[in-house]
């Protein structure tokens, strides 16, 4: 069996408090809170690498749509104005 070490008995308080105000402020937050933040924290890191791929794969391939099941894309047509209709002023 390994050798068991011990903290201070200062550090293992202030360890035992901050545990005790964190579950405290866990239930008055509430988990589904807590997990919020969690998610939208998460989603604020992968928006930006969303973006970045999304501009990557428009250089190698332009503008794109693609089948995320399958892979397949087909070209974005572009507008070139002919077809665009403008409304007269009065």
């Amino acid at each position: 069996m390994a050798e068991s070490f011990k903290i201070t008995e200062e550090e293992l308080k202030v360890v035992q408090e901050q545990q005790a105000n964190y579950q405290k402020i866990i239930e008055q937050l509430g988990l589904s809170d807590v997990r919020k933040h969690t998610l939208l924290s998460q989603l604020d890191l992968l928006l930006p690498k969303i973006e970045e791929n999304k501009q990557a794969l428009e250089e190698k391939y332009g503008s794109i749509n693609i089948n995320i099941q399958t892979g397949e894309y087909t070209e974005i047509e572009k507008d070139d104005g002919e077809n665009a209709v403008v409304k007269a002023e009065d």
